[in-house]
C-alpha cells in the first residue's frame, strides 16, 4: 500500500469518527430543545444524520482515478426510497407505520444515514482507476476520417521524393 493510500485511510477514519461525535452532540442539543415541535426535531435530526451519510459516502468513495457517473435504480429502490419513507413517516402522523416509527428515533437516524449515503451512490459510484487497455483507437469524427482517406489517396498518387532520389542514384 502506498503512503498516500495510508494517509487517505487515516483521514477518512478521522473524518467519520469526528462526525459521529459531532452528530451525537448535535442530536443531544436537538433533543433538549424545548422550543421546537416534535416534527421539527425529527426533521433536524434526520438532516444531521443525512449529512453523516454524505460524509461516509465521501470517506469511502473518494480516491484516485476518474469519477464514474451512473444511475443505479436498484440502490434507489432498495435503499433511498424506503429510507425517505421512514423519515417522512416519522414526521407525518397520517402515514402507515408512522406511530411505530415515531417512537423509535434510532430507526429514523439510521434511515437518514442510509438516505444520505444512498442518494449520491444512486448517481455516482465514486472514483475508479481506468484499468482498460488504451490500445483502442480514439473515436474519429466523419470529417476527420474523410480527410484522412483523402490524404491517403493523394499520398498513393504522388511519388515519394525519397524514392525518386534513390531510383535516380541507383540507375
Amino acid at each position: 500500500m502506498k503512503n498516500k493510500d495510508t494517509s487517505n485511510l487515516i483521514f477518512s477514519a478521522f473524518l467519520v469518527t469526528a462526525f459521529i461525535i459531532c452528530a451525537y452532540f448535535c442530536s443531544g442539543f436537538i433533543k433538549d430543545s424545548t422550543e421546537w415541535s416534535d416534527t421539527f426535531k425529527i426533521f433536524a435530526m434526520a438532516m444531521v444524520y443525512a449529512v453523516f451519510g454524505l460524509v461516509i459516502f465521501y470517506a469511502t468513495r473518494v480516491g484516485d482515478g476518474k469519477q464514474v457517473k451512473r444511475f443505479s435504480p436498484a440502490t434507489l429502490v432498495i435503499m433511498v426510497l424506503p429510507a425517505f419513507y421512514i423519515i417522512l413517516a416519522g414526521m407525518v402522523p397520517n402515514l402507515p407505520f408512522s406511530e411505530q416509527i415515531a417512537h423509535h428515533a434510532e430507526v429514523i437516524n439510521f434511515a437518514a444515514v442510509a438516505f444520505g449515503y444512498g442518494m449520491p451512490y444512486t448517481f455516482l459510484s465514486g472514483y475508479e482507476l481506468d484499468t482498460s487497455k488504451t490500445s483502442e483507437k480514439p473515436k474519429v469524427s466523419v470529417e476527420e476520417q474523410a480527410l484522412s482517406d483523402a490524404f491517403d489517396e493523394i499520398a498513393k498518387t504522388v511519388p515519394d521524393v525519397a524514392d525518386k532520389e534513390i531510383n535516380e542514384k541507383g540507375e
